[in-house]
């Protein structure tokens, strides 16, 4: 029997297995697609303290996620980076003082070490001006991090399995049976129907939180529960520079621009309301208008729908504060614990990336006396795999690679350490030539990082590499795509027939 089984491989699913195994419990995940194949994947891509929740009043929220942007830099500085950010100051928007004044709370709410402050910017002057319309003269730049949101999911999965949790992907839980003191999950992978027993069951299926809980329960959470999809557009690079752009809209949200795979810009996101029946998430001609238009107000060069090479939607499932908006509901998470109708079993609405680990925590914390744990943060200075340097170290470990395998490209070694830290050095390992790394597919793409893939990060098809791992699917052309499809199709082939014999 597991101590905890977790339905749901998301961000917050994979981050409560972590800490779990971490404390020596038994744990089970189950995710019925991919890691991060949904809300966790698409993202705006910000470990950020939430600048425009000030006005909403929500301090605490705030005050937690800047808490965490540093704890997250240092625990995973290959895919996590410092990144400022330039709010220009548009006339009928808010006033340059009172974006002075939330900047002024923004940099002192939390602890920071590592990150600068604001400073005020004359874009006229100033190089980050250029790409911006004239009329825009005054500024602020700010700091936030960027994170490879789908690979901080896979990570944090990986390290709770080597700390001991059993992370099935691919495994839909199709039945639940609430006993008194244990719970029994109906499960199916590949055809095969399994049942397992744990003592506490951890709800974080994130939108479908509800459809999990109506399994064992016909009371349904769906007051509690409100979606929101949110679109983003990938267009060609627009502007030069490592920095992004935050920028105000006439509805009073804010989009941003952020330099995005070397070659693009990332602009999002929308806040759209979303529903079941709607099927797989995504962008509507409406949103894609929405994002160009609100770009174009701020860009000298138009965003047009001709520019756009890429999109991509989440849902975003968010707890129901009746906020008369979308773009006004609460982002922090809430807690839903029961064990007074048998086992006990806790669901999890709303949350962001940044809070993901202080949920976790807050859950062990939660569950510390049925489990009989200690609720100490371990996590707090505990690195992710390949986050085992210096923040500002990055560079010099690209070197240091580079002269170690002269062979690659210094862009193919920049994007390994940029994706995988020191375990890069594992997947290039006494690799002389490129030869040595096998089949080659395109874009810096080895046969090695797959197979790596495979045995460490849980992927299952091309998909899972090109469009989640990595963002290597922008780079290839379709004949390239079409070689790791095929590739894997031959994988799974020998694999199965290898099952078949034994």
């Amino acid at each position: 029997m597991y101590d905890l089984a977790i339905i749901g491989g998301g961000i917050n699913g994979v981050g409560i297995a972590r800490d779990a195994a971490g404390r020596g419990l038994k744990v089970l995940l189950v995710e019925r697609d991919d890691l991060a194949s949904h809300t966790s994947s698409t993202s705006t891509k910000l470990v950020h303290g939430g600048l425009r929740y000030l006005e909403h009043y929500e301090f605490s929220l705030v005050r937690k996620a800047l808490k965490e942007r540093e704890v997250l830099l240092r625990a995973a500085p290959h895919i996590i980076w410092p990144m400022r950010f330039v709010l220009p100051v548009d006339e009928g928007m808010r006033p340059a003082w009172l974006l002075r004044l939330g900047l002024f709370l923004y940099d002192h709410l939390g602890s920071r070490s590592i990150l600068p402050g604001t400073k005020s910017l004359n874009l006229l002057k100033d190089k980050r001006g250029d790409p911006l319309q004239k009329r825009l003269k005054k500024g602020f730049a700010y700091s936030d991090c960027w994170v490879e949101d789908a690979r901080l999911v896979a990570l944090t999965a990986r390290d709770a399995k080597e700390r001991g949790a059993d992370i099935r992907t691919k495994t839909e839980c199709f039945g639940l049976d609430r006993q008194q003191d244990a719970w029994s999950l109906q499960l199916i992978s590949n055809g095969t129907s399994v049942t397992e027993q744990a003592k506490v069951l951890i709800n974080a299926a994130g939108p479908w939180v509800d459809p999990v809980t109506a399994m064992y329960d016909q009371s349904s959470n769906a007051a509690k529960l409100r979606l929101v999809k949110g679109s983003h557009i990938v267009i060609a690079r627009k502007f030069e520079g490592d920095h992004s752009y935050i920028f105000q809209n006439k509805d009073e949200r804010i989009i941003f621009a952020i330099p995005y795979e070397g070659d693009h810009t990332l602009i999002g996101t929308t806040d759209q309301p979303w529903s079941y029946e709607e099927g797989p998430a995504k962008i509507s001609d409406g949103e894609i208008d929405y994002l160009c238009d609100a770009a174009s107000e701020y860009f000298t060069e138009p965003v047009t729908r001709d520019d756009v090479q890429w999109t991509y939607s989440g849902v975003r499932p968010l707890f129901d504060d009746h906020s008369r908006t979308a773009a006004t509901v609460t982002r922090d998470y809430v807690f839903d614990y029961d064990n007074k109708a048998g086992a006990p079993v806790l669901s999890i609405f709303g949350g962001k990336i940044t809070t993901y680990r202080v949920l976790a925590l807050q859950a062990m914390k939660t569950l510390s006396n049925v489990l009989s744990i200690d609720a100490s943060d371990w996590t707090k200075d505990a690195p992710l795999p390949g986050g085992n340097f210096a923040v500002r170290d990055a560079e010099k470990l690209v070197e240091e690679y580079h002269n170690q395998w002269a062979f690659l490209e210094k862009a193919t070694i920049r994007r390994l350490v940029r994706a995988y830290g020191t375990d890069a050095a594992l997947i290039l390992a006494d690799s002389q030539t490129s030869a040595d790394l096998g089949k080659y597919f395109g874009a810096g793409l080895y046969q090695a990082e797959l197979e790596w893939l495979i045995r460490y990060e849980f992927v299952k098809t091309a998909e899972d590499a090109l469009w989640r791992r990595s963002k290597l699917g922008l780079h290839m052309n379709n004949n390239e795509k079409s070689k790791v499809s095929d590739w894997f199709t031959a994988q799974n082939t020998a694999a199965q027939s290898q099952a078949n014999v034994s």
